[in-house]
Formats: structure tokens, sequence, C-alpha cells
């Protein structure tokens, strides 16, 4: 069974490496583990280039992310801000990837609506309270309460997205399958693995470090997991 934790924003899990061929058949991982994972299918282009600015996975778009961050606000729509583009909240709602240091949509918001038009009928909201109203021209400023979705509420706490009762097998190309006695024996047998001697399990902890690495190693190879705790990769 693999041993994980959430200490200081870090899990640990089990790799079963081979030591002659030099990489990892495969990982055993808890749920925090593949909750990141899959929460990598939700991460915004604008916060997968922040992250990976510095490497040549990025091509041009991270000169076009900082080209963002310089331009001055007075070019920007007033009702645009650069934080909106540069730091984009994931589609999942209310999501978040502790792992990445990226924090999930707020469960609680400030909103505001036109005290005079909702007596006609007619509702404006927004989240500035210097907005002014397309129906009477009057601020729209009277508090509203922000209910989230009952899915957001849920992610805000411990939900994530797989169960956590059972451990999971990560593949070296990120293949996610629950983990068995046989599916174990399977994959040995589809490794053509004839020394057992020849395997290792070793215990690694990943943080947000591992956690860029393997985003970055995602997008361009077939052994992440050999790449990112063997060879490592730029």
């Amino acid at each position: 069974m693999a041993d994980s934790n959430t200490t200081d924003s870090t899990v640990s899990m089990k790799l079963l490496i081979d030591t002659k061929g030099e990489k990892v058949l495969f990982a055993e991982a808890g749920k925090d583990f593949v909750d990141f994972l899959i929460h990598i299918f939700s991460l915004p282009i604008g916060t997968v280039i922040n992250l990976l600015r510095n490497q040549e996975t990025c091509g041009s778009l991270a000169n076009l992310h900082q080209s963002i961050e310089n331009l001055n606000e007075s070019y920007i729509q007033p009702n645009q801000t650069k934080n909106t583009l540069l730091k984009p909240v994931s589609p999942v709602t209310g999501s978040s990837v502790p792992l990445l240091a990226i924090k999930g949509a707020p469960t609680e918001k400030k909103l505001y609506m036109c005290r005079q038009c909702s007596y006609n009928g007619n509702y404006y909201g927004t989240d500035d309270p210097r907005a002014i109203c397309p129906g009477c021209r009057a601020n729209v400023c009277a508090n509203m309460h922000y209910v989230a979705s009952p899915a957001a509420r849920q992610a805000s706490g411990d939900g994530g997205i797989v169960k956590g009762v059972v451990t999971y097998m990560v593949m070296d190309d990120l293949v996610v399958m629950p983990l068995s006695t046989i599916s174990s024996i399977t994959m040995l047998r589809k490794f053509n693995v004839k020394d057992l001697n020849a395997l290792e399990e070793k215990v690694v902890k990943f943080g947000k470090d591992e956690a860029v690495k393997l985003l970055s190693a995602s997008l361009q190879s077939k052994k992440v997991l050999t790449d990112v705790f063997l060879k490592g990769v730029k």
C-alpha cells in the first residue's frame, strides 16, 4: 500500500523501479496524487504558462505572458484586470491544486445589485459597487449574498475527485488504475521483467517542485515518472 500524507503540501508514494532499465515501472499512490493528476486537465492555459514560463515547454507563450505583465493598467478595459488573465480560476468550480499552491475559486463572494430596478422586476448584478445600472443609471451597490454550487462547497473541503478508499497504480506514462495484486503481476509480465532482484521499491516525496516538473514532463514525455524522479527534467 502506498503511504500518503499531506503534511506541508506534500504527498508520499512508492515507486517500483527497474534498476537495470533505469526506469520507473509504476507508482503506488493515494488519492491526493491522483487528484493532482486529474486536476491538470482543469488548469487554464494562463496558469500553466505561469508555472512553466521559464521552461522551453512554453515556447512563445511565455513571451505573451510577459507582455501582459508589462502592459500598463491604463491600456486595460475598466471591467478587466491583468490578474484575471495571468491568474485565471480553474473551470472546475471551486477546485484547488495544493501541490501547485493554486487556490480554488472562493465559496463566498461580494455581489451587488441595483436596489431601484429590483423593485420593477429588472435585476442587474455586479461584483463592483461602482458599476452603474443600465436601467436607472444609479449605482449598483445593494448587497447580495453569493451562494456557491454544491460542487464548489464540497471541493473547498476534502472532497477532491477520486475516492480515497483504495490505492492507485500510476504508470510511467500517467495511465491510472486501481491497484491490485493481479494488476501488479500483469504489469510485470507486460514489462517482461525476468530478474526480480533488479526491482527496487523507493518511497519518494512529491511537493510543488516535483509537481511543476511533472507538469512540464507530461507535455513532452511518455516516461514522466522516470524523468521526474530518476533523470530529472529541465
